[in-house]
C-alpha cells in the first residue's frame, strides 16, 4: 500500500473512502466529524441512525453513505478520548486497521484517514502519526491510504512519520 501525507481538507478528497474520527454515538459533532456530516449531508446521519442506532464501542469501525461527499463511503471509526482519560493506544491502532479491514469489505483501493482522536480527544500528535506504523504493516487491499492534515504542523509531522516508514 501506498502512503502519502495530505495538507488540505479531507472532506475534499476524490477517494473510495473517507474514514471519519466519529464520536460513540455515531450522530456528528466537533472536528472531523463535524465537518464530514456537515459536507456530506443528511444522508450521512440518516444512514449512521439506521446501521448504528446504538452506536460504535471505542476502537470499531463502520461505514454510510458519503452522502454528498466526493467519496463513495464514510468509514467511521471511534477513538479513544485520551483527554477523559481513554490511553490505551491499542484502541486508537485498532481504528487504523478496522477501518482498513471494513474498506477492504468495500472493495475500496484508495482512502483517506484523519489523525484519530488528535483533534478534540486531545491524543498528543506525535503519537497519533504512529498511526503510519499500523497502516504500513496492515495487510490490505487498498492500494493507497492518505493521511491528511487541515493544519501545517500535523501535515509536517506526518511527512515525517510518512518518510520513516517509506524510507
Amino acid at each position: 500500500m501506498r502512503l502519502t501525507a495530505v495538507h488540505g481538507d479531507i472532506t475534499t478528497q476524490d477517494v473510495d473512502a473517507v474514514v471519519n474520527a466519529a464520536d460513540r454515538r455515531m450522530r456528528g459533532g466537533g472536528g472531523v466529524d463535524g465537518a464530514i456530516h456537515r459536507a456530506g449531508g443528511p444522508a450521512v446521519l440518516e444512514d449512521c441512525r439506521r446501521r448504528f442506532p446504538d452506536g460504535l464501542a471505542t476502537g470499531q469501525a463502520g461505514w454510510t453513505t458519503a452522502g454528498e461527499l466526493p467519496a463513495r463511503w464514510v468509514v467511521h471509526v471511534v477513538g479513544p478520548d485520551y483527554g477523559r482519560g481513554q490511553r490505551d493506544r491499542s484502541q486508537l491502532t485498532s481504528c487504523y486497521g478496522n477501518a482498513l479491514a471494513v474498506a477492504d469489505e468495500l472493495g475500496a483501493r484508495t482512502v483517506a484517514f484523519p489523525l484519530v482522536s488528535a483533534g478534540v480527544y486531545r491524543w498528543p500528535k506525535e503519537d497519533a502519526a504512529a498511526a503510519v506504523d499500523t497502516l504500513a504493516s496492515t495487510t490490505t487491499q487498498v492500494e493507497e491510504a492518505r493521511l491528511v492534515a487541515f493544519d501545517r504542523a500535523t501535515y509536517d509531522l506526518i511527512v515525517a512519520a510518512v518518510s520513516r516508514v517509506n524510507g
